[in-house]
């Protein structure tokens, strides 16, 4: 395992634990309202934070903003990643037939079982009726199937469609996407212009004609309507990056990127800066002017690629080596990606009549969710369930004609 394999199996469980933090301060924002958000009105903004709790700290707000720029993106990147050699090794039949079953069956299983179960809570916040019987009725007069976090998975499945038809129908786009990255090496700064371009093309118009916070949902599909493109690109980028070679591109541990981690970091601040300032202007409610609104989306997709580069930097200069620690949150972070969400709300709900400042709750459902999600995991991995994953992963692959042996699995992406 190259020393740029072993630096990015350790962003994976460093961007889960990230993951993990995030949604447990949601909370305790200082910018929430006083009062929960109500159930059954919309524009049901308790989808992002199910739990509104009296105690608050605008530090986590600083975090939240600064993750929620490219923490998603990022993610996006890194699933895109290991794509074309999957593809390269599997052939588009098997390589979706995978992702299906890979992404896919567990998407469906935890927003149809588990996720009625996470958002009880939300409910017992501002019912009058705590029956369950009478949430369950209220469950299912919404407009929409509540999916939570896992919105991500289907848009990495349809991005995954995607790439599996490019690969099919248009084979030399690969390669033509891999020469886009040969710089990235030696010149980082190039790849970041170019990342910067094509997703402020991506994004920009659609913030300008949408709200940049604005969801929408459809059945238990979730998106926010100024990102689907923009994280398309992202998903492309590690896609091209991957088809270059991580050892030979911009994710050489010993490329400029690693080596120029602490200007990376000043650009990731001035980023969030150019970001923060003029979004700051928006958030009164009021129409804010084209200018100020441009000034936004532009210094979005800088501070999203900036705060990107500098979590790859990081890693690849000061985490190329393995740890045992990181290796098993790795190993875990997909089922504990699918998981946290539950233990993160009732502990939410559980610590509001607690006697503690924002901070304490804070760290209390953070150890908790992280203790209880990667021992659930951990579990998982080893229940029947699990087996039987496994036997139709190596059923489907060997339907389809995959020469692997049937015991070796390798990590493709995010999720695998």
């Amino acid at each position: 395992m190259s020393r740029s394999s072993i630096a990015l199996s350790n962003l994976r469980a460093v961007v889960i634990v990230i993951v993990l933090a995030f949604h447990s301060v949601l909370a305790y924002l200082a910018s929430l309202p006083a009062t929960p958000y109500p159930f059954d009105s919309a524009p049901y903004r308790w989808q992002a934070i199910p739990i509104v709790d009296g105690q608050r700290w605008f530090g986590f707000d600083l975090f939240c903003a600064w993750q929620d720029i490219s923490l998603m993106s990022l993610m996006f990147f890194l699933s895109g990643l290991f794509v074309p050699s999957s593809l390269r090794r599997k052939g588009s039949g098997t390589y979706l037939a995978d992702r299906l079953l890979r992404i896919g069956l567990p998407l469906i299983l935890v927003v149809t079982l588990l996720m009625p179960i996470t958002y009880y809570p939300t409910y017992l916040a501002t019912a009058a009726d705590p029956a369950l019987s009478a949430y369950w009725q209220h469950w299912l007069a919404l407009p929409f199937w509540p999916c939570g976090p896992l919105w991500f998975l289907w848009q990495l499945l349809a991005l995954n469609v995607l790439a599996a038809g490019l690969h099919r129908f248009a084979p030399a786009l690969t390669e033509s996407l891999g020469r886009l990255a040969a710089h990235g090496r030696a010149h980082p700064i190039r790849f970041f212009v170019a990342l910067v371009s094509v997703s402020a093309l991506a994004y920009v118009p659609l913030a300008l004609l949408h709200s940049p916070w604005q969801w929408t949902s459809a059945g238990p599909f979730s998106f926010q309507l100024s990102r689907p493109l923009h994280y398309a690109v992202y998903f492309f980028a590690g896609f091209a990056v991957g088809a270059y070679g991580l050892d030979r591109g911009l994710l050489a541990s010993d490329g400029a990127l690693a080596r120029n981690w602490a200007a990376w970091l000043a650009a990731s601040i001035a980023g969030f800066v150019l970001w923060a300032v003029p979004t700051s202007l928006t958030l009164d409610g009021e129409a804010a002017p084209a200018a100020v609104q441009l000034a936004s989306g532009v210094g979005f997709v800088l501070a999203c690629a900036a705060g990107c580069f500098v979590l790859l930097a990081l890693c690849l200069r000061f985490a190329p080596e393995r740890a045992r620690i990181l290796d098993t949150l790795s190993a875990h972070a997909y089922s504990m990606y699918l998981l946290h969400y539950v233990f993160i709300v009732w502990l939410q709900y559980a610590l509001l009549p607690v006697a503690l400042f924002a901070a304490g709750k804070a760290a209390i459902v953070f150890g908790g969710t992280l203790v209880l999600s990667w021992a659930a995991a951990a579990a998982f991995a080893h229940d029947l369930l699990a087996h039987q994953l496994v036997q139709a992963k190596q059923w489907l692959r060997s339907g389809f004609g995959d020469p692997a042996p049937a015991k070796v699995f390798k990590r493709d992406d995010l999720t695998g």
